[in-house]
């Protein structure tokens, strides 16, 4: 850590609360109306995925499927149709089974305690924190990619943070957090915000930053990074491009659709054999006759 101390970095919290209440985004999933289930969408949604992307799936989604157990009545192909092109579809499986697991542990009704929330499917130590403070106001550590950025460079003095949470990071957010619950879930989603709108990974808008004079990276130049390199995600020709155009014709389809017709968006035999028998591994396709591929029932 830089010069600057814990106990000073708390005084970040006025000027980023302040920053936060004139100018956070208006967001289905923030409304006071949210119901915790809108919340846990949202997390899925969201993980990888920018906001615009997912506001109007994230409305079709809370339409049609209002609560947990309207979801975990249909088959989970459905799911994943309903997802659409928001990609990494094995999070609509995901939500499928977690929605699934509420009904059949929890009456129907999102659990609060965040013991109850991390043993729920495709649900890891960030979207069980971001839903227990987000959803029912709890004091939680919560570390998105845009909060490790913040904290890094606000406190820590570095551009970018690690490839992975630390326990250092733990630490620190834990001792960042206003000792209220209702504020420390507010500061929670105040410096999320902050990370998607201005201290951004690529073009960091300083001048308009509310914490820029307490920030130790700021104060000390802005230096490079220096640590690992970062992963950067290709697409164009990948497996994943594959996956997608594969499981494109299967969500389009009324019913089951003849390998043929597989082969016609992917020219590359073994790519598209691999990418499709990865679909089957995944639970997001299957195999229902001679060469007849669908969504899982």
């Amino acid at each position: 850590m830089s010069d600057t101390s814990t106990g000073s970095a708390r005084l970040l919290h006025e000027p980023l609360l302040r920053w936060y209440d004139e100018n956070a985004r208006d967001l289905p999933w923030r409304a006071a109306s949210a119901t915790a289930w809108s919340v846990l969408v949202s997390e899925f949604m969201l993980q990888q995925t920018p906001v615009s992307r997912v506001l109007p799936v994230h409305e079709a989604w809370l339409r049609r499927w209002p609560t947990p157990a309207a979801l975990a009545a249909e088959p989970p192909g459905e799911a994943v149709r309903a997802w659409g092109r928001l990609g990494y579809p094995r999070r609509a499986l995901r939500l499928h089974a977690a929605a699934a697991a509420i009904v059949e542990r929890h009456g129907g009704e999102v659990p609060s305690v965040h013991a109850d929330l991390l043993a729920l499917p495709g649900v890891g130590d960030y979207t069980a924190a971001a839903v227990a403070a987000f959803a029912f106001g709890q004091r939680q550590v919560v570390l998105d990619t845009n909060v490790r950025r913040v904290f890094a460079r606000a406190v820590t003095g570095v551009e970018f943070p690690g490839p992975s949470v630390s326990r250092a990071e733990r630490d620190l957010g834990a001792s960042l957090l206003p000792d209220d619950e209702a504020t420390a879930a507010t500061w929670s989603v105040a410096v999320m915000e902050l990370g998607a709108l201005v201290c951004t990974a690529s073009t960091p808008a300083c001048g308009t930053c509310p914490i820029a004079t307490r920030c130790a990276w700021a104060g000390a130049g802005r230096p490079a990074y220096a640590g690992p390199a970062r992963k950067v995600q290709t697409w164009a020709g990948t497996d994943r491009q594959c996956r997608g155009r594969l499981l494109a014709v299967l969500r389009d389809a009324d019913g089951p659709v003849h390998r043929s017709r597989l082969d016609l968006v992917w020219s590359d035999d073994a790519q598209r054999d691999r990418s499709l028998a990865g679909l089957l591994d995944d639970g997001l396709a299957e195999q229902v006759g001679p060469d007849m591929f669908a969504l899982p029932g």
